[in-house]
């Protein structure tokens, strides 16, 4: 497993979960496919299942928010209409959306064969590797995105160059994928707030690690900026998990605060940066389904934390996401991609010292 920032002494707010990771959510499952192959093949996908494999079709509350539209999420329709999300999450290349999206019908198809013929609008987000990866050469398959879903595992998870993340980058350096999580509590009861982040964003001069601006002290060595493609595009994806039970509502205006924790590590929001966010919450379990009526079926219940004492879950939002992507960034190692383009490491050694002085 890669080294992650609190193990070069970096200090961050709140207090974490065993794992300091979105899988310390309950039922919360993380799989990747990574591809590397040849000197242009630098892609995968990213399955995140909010409660297994095994409970995929029982529903979560659920709301997503759009910093800005430069992107993909698709399902997004239908989660505004019901406030509801069951299937796998997929995260993977811009191009690939469609593959993977077609991937999780294959993977319903061959997991429930029984299954009577129905509908399914899986959400499905991307970010842009197409400076280390051929990303018109179709090398991702719905054999790929059945395969991170089938991979998916509670416990650590791997962070970096992995999964949908392989070939992205982070302010002028490797980028990728990356993980945090808090403890919240209220009353007697504790809750977990998890992030995952595709990190694909930031331009060198914005690099902001623990208030810290380190754009200038790191401006040399920059390949990305010096490339065709304006600084700090890319984009974005950010999924949100939590245990504690909240409306769809409450979850959209969570998704609406990660662009504070972003904002903490430097960006100001890239026009051609996709940021799309999206948070879910495994409480309420039976809630919230919407099957094809047949008679007169039960009335649904939510509980949920009362509005005015969210503010300890909005700060844990902020928190996971800054640190994840800073863990994105310490997990980086330099990749050489497709003709021959460079994504520098970050130097991890130098900022620690600096950061830690």
């Amino acid at each position: 497993m890669n080294v992650r920032a609190r193990e070069y002494g970096l200090q961050f707010p709140g207090a974490t979960a065993e794992l300091n990771a979105i899988t310390d959510v309950p039922g919360v499952e993380v799989g990747y496919t990574t591809l590397i192959r040849g000197d242009d093949v630098r892609t995968g996908v990213t399955a995140i299942l909010p409660r297994g494999r095994e409970r995929v079709f029982t529903p979560c509350a659920a709301g997503w928010y759009s910093l800005n539209g430069n992107g993909e999420m698709t399902g997004t329709t239908w989660l505004t209409e019901t406030g509801s999300l069951a299937l796998p999450v997929l995260v993977t290349n811009t191009h690939a959306v469609g593959t993977c999206h077609r991937g999780i019908i294959d993977w319903l198809v061959g997991a429930f064969p029984e299954l009577p013929d129905d509908w399914a609008l899986p959400v499905v987000a991307e970010t842009w590797d197409g400076y280390l990866n051929d990303i018109n050469g179709s090398h991702v398959t719905s054999a790929d995105a059945v395969a991170a879903i089938d991979a998916a595992t509670g416990g650590r998870i791997a962070e970096g160059s992995v999964g949908g993340g392989t070939g992205m980058n982070c302010y002028g350096f490797k980028g990728g994928s990356g993980t945090a999580s808090r403890r919240v509590d209220y009353g007697s009861d504790s809750y977990t707030v998890g992030a995952f982040v595709q990190a694909n964003f930031g331009s060198r001069k914005e690099l902001t690690i623990r208030g810290v601006p380190l754009g200038t002290l790191l401006a040399e060595d920059d390949p990305l900026g010096e490339w065709a493609a304006p600084a700090g595009s890319g984009s974005v994806i950010v999924v949100i998990a939590t245990d504690a039970p909240l409306l769809p509502g409450q979850l959209t205006a969570m998704t609406r605060r990660v662009p504070l924790g972003l904002a903490r590590t430097g960006t100001s929001g890239s026009h051609f940066s996709g940021d799309i966010f999206l948070a879910f919450s495994t409480a309420n379990e039976g809630a919230l389904t919407s099957y094809f009526p047949n008679g007169e079926t039960p009335y649904e219940q939510l509980t949920f934390i009362p509005w005015g004492q969210l503010n300890p879950f909005y700060d844990a939002v902020v928190q996971v996401v800054e640190e994840a992507v800073v863990n994105v960034l310490f997990a980086g190692e330099t990749m050489i991609g497709r003709n021959g383009h460079r994504s520098p490491a970050l130097p991890v050694d130098r900022v620690a010292e600096v950061l830690t002085r």
